[in-house]
C-alpha cells in the first residue's frame, strides 16, 4: 500500500505492516528534503516585494536555437553613478542560483544578503562610490528575468514549454539591458563560475565593448566531468515525483525534493574534501545516531543548503540555467577554443582556486594561455571552489591591483 507525509509524497511501505520498524531500513526516507504543500517553487513573481530590483523589457529574443522568446523581461539592480563619460561602468554576472542581489543587506524582497558583498560595494575593490555597477538576474532565472515560472503569452506559466537557452542567449540580453542603460563600454565585465562562462561571452562576442575582463573559477568550454555532475542534478530533479514534466506550478507541492538533492550534488563539488573531512570528519549530527539511521553531521551540512535554496529557487530554472552550463563552449563556430579566445581584446585576469575540484587549474591554464596578455592569479584556499566567496581578502587583493594597472 501507499501512504502520504505531509507533503503528499508518496512513502512505500511493506503489504504486512502499516509504519516502518522504528530503526529500520524505511526511516532512511527521513533524510530527505522536504517543504510543506503549497509552495512548489521558490520563484520571485510579480506581485512580491520587488525590493531593489528593477526591470527592463527587451521585447522579442531571438535564441540560438532558432526560438524566439516573446515579451522578454529582464531584472536587474544597479549601484553607483554612471559618470558623464559613461567610461565607469561594471557588470558583474553571477553564478548557477545567484541573482541580481550582488551586494547590500538582506531584506523586502532579498531574503539573503548581496552574495558579493566582500567584493563590491563603498570601499570594496568595486567601489560603487567609483563605478557604476550593473547585475541582472540571468535569463531563465527565476528572481524576475523571464524564465519558466514567468507567465507566457496564454497567461499561464511557461513551465515545460520554456526554450532551451545557451550563453550566448544570456549575453545577448544583457547586451540590450546595456544599450538600455547608455553603457557603451564596460570599464569592467567580471564573472564567477557559471558567471564567468557569460564574462568570456562577452570578451568574444563583443571584444569592443569590454575594456577589463575578469573571469574567475570558471572555463572557456564543460568539462565531460562537469557535465556529469551537471547530468545527476539533472535527473534528480525529474525523477521527482512531483516534477510533473515541468508543469508543477499549478500544484501545491513542486519537485523540492530532486531540487535539494541537486544542490546537495552540486554543493559537494564546491568544496573540497580536505575541508569536509576536516571540518565534519565522522562526527554525528546532534544525539542522531547513524548506527540506526541518523545523520552524520556533513549530511546535516548538505541538507541545509538544500533546504535553503528551495525557499528562492525554482527546479525548471535550475534546468535551464544548467543546460546552459552544459553547452558551453566559446570555441564553437568560431573555430574552436584557441582561435575564439585569441580575438579578445580586453586586458584581462584570470582567478583559479588552488583546491577547486568542480573547475580545475588546466581550465584556468587554457584561459590564460590563450587570451592574448592575460595575467593569472591563484587564491590559495581550503575551501575548494566556493574559494572565490570565502577568501574575501586574497579576492579583494588580487582585484584591487589588477584595477589598479587599467
Amino acid at each position: 500500500m501507499s501512504t502520504t507525509t505531509s507533503s503528499s509524497y508518496p512513502v512505500s511501505r511493506s503489504s504486512t505492516e502499516t509504519e516502518p520498524a522504528a530503526y529500520g531500513v524505511g526511516t532512511a526516507a527521513s533524510k530527505l528534503v522536504d517543504r510543506m504543500a503549497g509552495s512548489p517553487t521558490g520563484a520571485w513573481r510579480p506581485g512580491d516585494e520587488p525590493g531593489r530590483r528593477r526591470f527592463l523589457e527587451i521585447g522579442d529574443l531571438p535564441l540560438e536555437s532558432g526560438e524566439v522568446l516573446p515579451d522578454t523581461v529582464l531584472a536587474f539592480e544597479t549601484w553607483g553613478e554612471l559618470s558623464p563619460q559613461r567610461d565607469n561602468a561594471v557588470l558583474v554576472l553571477h553564478a548557477l542560483t545567484g541573482d541580481s542581489h550582488v551586494t547590500g543587506e538582506a531584506g523586502p524582497g532579498h531574503p539573503t544578503p548581496g552574495w558579493w558583498s566582500d567584493l563590491v560595494g563603498p570601499g570594496r575593490a568595486v567601489d560603487t562610490e567609483r563605478y557604476f555597477v550593473v547585475a541582472a538576474n540571468i535569463l531563465g532565472g527565476c528572481q524576475g528575468s523571464t524564465g519558466p515560472s514567468s507567465t507566457a503569452p496564454d497567461g499561464r506559466p511557461w513551465g515545460s514549454r520554456f526554450p532551451w537557452l545557451t550563453t550566448r542567449d544570456a549575453v545577448e540580453a544583457e547586451a540590450r539591458l546595456a544599450d538600455a542603460l547608455g553603457i557603451e563600454v564596460f570599464h569592467l565585465v567580471i564573472g564567477a563560475s557559471l558567471g564567468g562562462h557569460r564574462a568570456i561571452e562577452w570578451g568574444v562576442t563583443h571584444p569592443q565593448r569590454v575594456r577589463n575582463l575578469a573571469l574567475v573559477a570558471t572555463g572557456a568550454s564543460t568539462t565531460a566531468d562537469q557535465l556529469a555532475w551537471c547530468h545527476l542534478q539533472e535527473l534528480a530533479i525529474v525523477a521527482d515525483p512531483f516534477f510533473f514534466d515541468g508543469d508543477y506550478y499549478s500544484h501545491s507541492v513542486g519537485p523540492v525534493r530532486g531540487l535539494g538533492l541537486a544542490r546537495a550534488l552540486a554543493h559537494t563539488t564546491y568544496r573540497s574534501a580536505a575541508e569536509l573531512d576536516e571540518r565534519f570528519g565522522r562526527r554525528h549530527q546532534g544525539e542522531e545516531d547513524p548506527a540506526v539511521g541518523g545523520r552524520y553531521q556533513v549530511e546535516s551540512y548538505l541538507d541545509y543548503h538544500a533546504g535553503k535554496l528551495l525557499a528562492r529557487f525554482d527546479a525548471n530554472t535550475y534546468l535551464i540555467v544548467t543546460h546552459s552550463m552544459m553547452v558551453h563552449d566559446v570555441g564553437t563556430g568560431r573555430g574552436g577554443i584557441e582561435a575564439a579566445l585569441a580575438t579578445v581584446q580586453a586586458r584581462t585576469l584570470v582567478v583559479d582556486v588552488d583546491s577547486d575540484r568542480l573547475f580545475l587549474p588546466a581550465q584556468a591554464e587554457e584561459l590564460a594561455g590563450g587570451i592574448p596578455g592575460a595575467r593569472r592569479e591563484t587564491i590559495t584556499s581550503l575551501h575548494g571552489h566556493d574559494g572565490f566567496l570565502i577568501e574575501a581578502e586574497q579576492m579583494d587583493a588580487i582585484l584591487r591591483d589588477f584595477l589598479a594597472g587599467a
